[in-house]
């Protein structure tokens, strides 16, 4: 079965998360609720940005486009996870395991470069907030939106096709839940030199300098909130400070944990659940973390149902 000139497989084996037999049920509940709370989550938070006018600001701009990323990025994975907890069927045909690696590099990046933009945003509206309006213009924000979205797509694009030009012989069993570059690297029959310099060199500038950048910009933003004399103020704001960089970390820390300072000592087990983190924890976490915990959120969510009882 020959599917081009580099490959002669047709498919590959996902062969999922090494949970027992007895408990594949309980695990498929567990990940049916998380996939579930995070479509509603993140849905919530689309929908109200775009019904609420108080929320057409740049900084809930990012935020739905952060959701929509998260939506995805979650939605690339968990339904066929779920299909082949459900099925036994581990089976994912050659294009498309080339296809949910594509998808899950564009989201994956959007949402990188999207904390990144959100950090900045949150720098400028603390540290500046008299020149916000100036700084943070709605020319910029499209600008920005655009920009990430265009890096991301470029990213993957570049790997999909470095991974296109491999060859894969006899062994195609992926020890993962999805289509990872990793895995896959392991499985290809030819040099795979390039594909591995370009996910190291690639991989610090989408993953290393957006975490470093993210940082900076807490940092700065620390520094100017302890001049502030409010307790209150450096309460509320550590406190939301201490949210984000906890997802930010968990983030950021599996993915270069997972990618970039990857050992032959890492296990299987390991590796599956760091990847886990990054591609369903988070984008659970992230409606919760930074927006839905939001006086503002709250407020529009009260006003849209109000508005929509009024209608009726």
């Amino acid at each position: 079965m020959i599917m081009d000139n580099q490959s002669v497989i047709s498919h590959f084996l996902l062969l999922g998360l090494p949970i027992p037999q007895e408990h594949q049920h309980l695990f498929y509940a567990l990940f049916l609720a998380i996939y579930l709370t995070t479509i509603l989550g993140n849905l919530i938070i689309i929908i109200l940005t775009l019904l609420d006018s108080h929320l057409h600001t740049p900084m809930y701009l990012f935020l739905s486009n952060l959701s929509f990323s998260d939506l995805c990025f979650s939605s690339v994975t968990m339904p066929k996870l779920l299909q082949n907890m459900e099925s036994q069927d581990p089976s994912i045909a050659y294009a498309g395991c080339l296809t949910q690696m594509y998808f899950l590099l564009v989201f994956g990046n959007m949402e990188s470069f999207l904390l990144v933009v959100m950090a900045y945003d949150r720098y400028v509206a603390i540290c500046f907030p008299l020149h916000y309006t100036s700084k943070i213009s709605p020319k910029l924000c499209v600008l920005l939106v655009v920009l990430c979205w265009m890096m991301a797509t470029f990213h993957a694009l570049l790997h999909i096709l470095l991974m296109a030009r491999l060859s894969f012989c006899e062994d195609n069993v992926i020890p993962h839940f999805f289509c990872d570059i990793s895995a896959l690297l392991k499985l290809a029959c030819s040099d795979t030199h390039i594909n591995e310099l370009m996910t190291f060199i690639m991989g610090g500038l989408v993953i290393v300098i957006p975490f470093l950048l993210i940082i900076v910009s807490y940092v700065q933003i620390v520094c100017s909130i302890l001049k502030v004399s409010s307790t209150r103020v450096i309460h509320k704001v550590f406190s939301t400070c201490g949210s984000h960089l906890s997802v930010v970390s968990l983030f950021y820390g599996t993915i270069i944990g997972l990618y970039l300072c990857s050992s032959a000592n890492n296990s299987t087990a390991k590796e599956t659940a760091m990847a886990m983190m990054y591609t369903v924890v988070t984008p659970m976490l992230n409606p919760f973390i930074y927006s839905l915990r939001n006086g503002d959120m709250k407020e529009a969510l009260i006003r849209v149902i109000y508005k929509k009882k009024i209608s009726l």
